[in-house]
């Protein structure tokens, strides 16, 4: 007897840049947002050290946002915009 799988309905899991890029996205729709990775860390289930990762590779990566290092005073302040 050979166990054999179904197709789920659940939906597969957002990768972590996916879920980061969807949060960003949601906040940036109001106009520009400033935040340190510190206080986001909860809401998208990240570190503060994935989402500092992370926020290098969506400067590249996501057409949709503009994404830059705005200061530095204890930890990393980003700037996000829609695009």
């Amino acid at each position: 007897m050979s166990a054999t799988t179904q197709p789920s309905d659940a939906p597969e899991p957002q990768s972590k840049e996916q879920r980061l890029k969807q949060f960003l996205r949601s906040k940036a729709d109001d106009g520009e947002m400033y935040f340190k990775s510190k206080f986001i860390a909860d809401e998208v289930d990240l570190s503060a050290k994935e989402i500092g990762a992370l926020m290098v590779k969506l400067k590249d990566s996501a057409t949709d946002l503009e994404i830059e290092k705005w200061s530095y005073t204890s930890a990393t302040t980003w700037r996000v915009s829609p695009a």
